[in-house]
């Protein structure tokens, strides 16, 4: 009738013997039916919710774990994937699909293309675990690999969808794989029938935490959706903060599942109505979540599937509390083995089990031995000796902790009452990932600047840099370290005469690999300077 107001359209949903009347309006109608009826379940598992009890107790909630790594490609993401393909027409299907992933959204075409016999490539970073290419290949999906990120995987992809007319299937901003994520929310809230305070989403492009913010916050409205974001790929909250989609400058690849620039623009669109809140943890906090993960289900999560619950222990300590019901979920476990080297040493550094210290001592009989009682009966992790002078020695040491960082700072104190220089460098990037396996050298080299980088792991990388370089400058210092991470981790010493710093400045834009300025940290004075 003209002029009057829409009558809202209701549903009711049967969990078993419990309905509920949910009520909406016409801007989200689309997507609970998309969601109510996607037919994931063709070719995904309706994956457990397990309660994680060490965890639990520890933060003093009842902590559960939406397994999604237990999906047949270990992924989510074959929800979405496999909805909007089976929805495509008979020509659509014939003309085939591409699509640009890191590597899970990949893994839910490939399975979806194969059951449903149609043609597909995939284009993914050349970064990408080389577990994620195998598992698409394995699966007849033709793997095409472009570009050091998934920006360029993605623009590599769609002029390949116009040249050979085939349809692409984007990986989160699309409303039906958007509906094909949202129907891991209407599985927690199935196999969970009390209250559930909040839900911590891993969040890349947003098609995950927009499909589960759409269908719980019209079931369940008072449940918090919390998004949750590495430090170094946080597109979301930037979105929220500009109040539109923003590209970031540059994007971490240790969480490749979430390595996204921009979130989609209706993903964007979606969270701004669901979502009531954005956390964002840091590689430690990432790698202790895994960590935890195995501890409670002997479970390995990749970066970004543990993302969730890294977000749900920093929400825990910044508001405390007790008692609440929490529910993170485990997105993804296509982790490369050889990175748990990397994740193992990381994780004690997010939880202070561990602090890293350079301690200067006197170079004269009993200084020694007297340091070691100063420690006392503290567990030592790690020590390197280097003679400096015949006045002074440094030290590095690791050392094993119980009490956090309140037993950083008490160590630090009697350290510094004994007479010694301290430093403590256990939140610094430079020592954790090189200076304590370079402990022992030192030069007196003029115009020394040392730099981080971060070289994408493929052939070539190292060679393009030295070409690049030629011999405008001497290399003093270079420290290489991998430990299966999508990226190669270098610590170089440059000799950049001041007069060439400008010029030293344009090759590091030029190069385009991630750089860090170190020449002033306390720690490459103390061991290497």
């Amino acid at each position: 009738m003209a002029g009057s107001s829409p009558v809202p359209l209701a549903w009711v949903l049967v969990f078993d013997s419990a309905a509920v009347a949910v009520y909406f309006g016409p801007m989200t109608t689309g997507y609970l039916e998309r969601i109510l009826r996607a037919p994931v379940y063709d070719v995904a598992e309706e994956t457990p919710l397990v309660v994680a009890p060490r965890l639990s107790a520890a933060l003093n909630h009842q902590v559960w774990i939406k397994r999604e790594d237990l999906q047949p490609v270990f992924s989510f993401k074959l929800r979405g994937a496999y909805t909007k393909m089976s929805q495509l027409s008979t020509e659509e299907r014939k003309r085939g699909v591409i699509a640009a992933s890191a590597g899970n959204h990949a893994q839910g075409i490939a399975i979806s293309a194969q059951l449903l016999d149609v043609s597909a490539i995939v284009v993914m970073p050349t970064t990408t675990p080389r577990i994620k290419v195998d598992a698409v290949t394995s699966r007849g999906a033709k793997a095409v690999l472009a570009g050091d990120t998934f920006d360029e995987a993605f623009a590599h992809a769609q002029g390949l969808a116009k040249t050979e007319k085939r349809v692409f299937i984007h990986p989160f901003d699309d409303p039906d794989v958007i509906a094909g994520q949202g129907t891991v929310a209407l599985e927690i809230f199935r196999q969970h029938r009390g209250k559930i305070d909040c839900i911590f989403v891993p969040v890349g492009g947003g098609g995950l935490i927009a499909g589960i913010g759409v269908y719980a916050k019209h079931v369940h409205p008072n449940t918090r959706i919390i998004g949750v974001e590495p430090a170094d790929s946080a597109c979301m909250g930037a979105a929220f903060k500009a109040g539109k989609p923003v590209a970031l400058d540059t994007v971490g690849i240790f969480a490749d599942g979430v390595a996204v620039r921009q979130v989609g623009d209706e993903t964007f669109r979606l969270a701004q109505e669901c979502v009531d809140e954005m956390i964002v943890v840091d590689t430690d906090e990432i790698c202790a979540a895994i960590k935890d993960l195995f501890e409670d289900t002997r479970s390995i999560a990749e970066p970004a599937g543990a993302l969730g619950l890294a977000g749900l222990k920093r929400y825990v300590a910044q508001h405390g509390g007790s008692g609440q019901t929490l529910v993170a979920i485990e997105s993804g476990a296509n982790m490369n083995f050889d990175r748990l080297r990397h994740v193992a040493e990381r994780s004690d550094f997010s939880e202070r089990k561990e602090a890293l210290l350079g301690v200067s001592i006197p170079e004269k009989k009993g200084s020694f031995l007297r340091f070691c009682q100063t420690l006392g009966a503290l567990p030592i992790t790690e020590f390197n000796y280097r003679f400096k002078d015949a006045q002074q020695a440094h030290i590095f040491v690791g050392v094993g902790l119980t009490g956090g960082l309140d037993e950083v700072t008490a160590i630090t104190r009697r350290l510094v009452s004994g007479g010694l220089e301290v430093i403590d460098m256990t939140d610094n990037e430079a020592a954790k990932l090189h200076l304590r396996y370079m402990v022992g050298g030192r030069a007196d080299t003029a115009f020394e600047r040392l730099v981080r980088f971060e070289f994408p792991e493929r052939p070539g990388a190292l060679l393009r840099f030295l070409s690049a370089m030629g011999d405008r400058w001497n290399i003093s210092l270079f420290h290489y370290r991998n430990q299966g991470a999508a990226f190669g981790r270098v610590l170089a010493g440059i000799q950049v005469p001041p007069e060439e710093n400008e010029a030293f400045a344009r090759f590091i834009e030029d190069i385009g690999y991630g750089a860090i300025e170190e020449t002033d940290n306390p720690a490459y004075a103390l061991f290497l300077q």
